[in-house]
């Protein structure tokens, strides 16, 4: 099974909300979710844009997840490292 960590989006029209989300890569974007990581608003304050778990997320990458390039960058502003 591949394993993809992404972007689940939630929200009305011109407000979304996206929640960093474990999933399958071959279920739909809102699909059946394995774990959630955090949380992502594109519209707050710069500081309260993402929130991740960052234990859950190197659990998730030490068992070969793999993030999509819009988290990686979600990861590089949380200060993660992906190895």
């Amino acid at each position: 099974m591949s394993v993809k960590i992404r972007l689940k989006k939630f929200g009305t029209k011109k407000r979304p909300y996206y929640r960093v989300v474990v999933l399958d890569s071959r279920q739909p974007r809102e699909g059946r979710t394995l774990d959630e990581l955090g949380y992502y608003h594109p519209i707050e304050a710069e500081d309260k844009q993402v929130q991740l778990n960052a234990e859950k997320v190197k659990t998730w990458l030490s068992r070969g997840a793999e993030p999509t390039d819009t988290v990686k960058s979600l990861f590089k502003r949380c200060h993660i490292t992906i190895s």
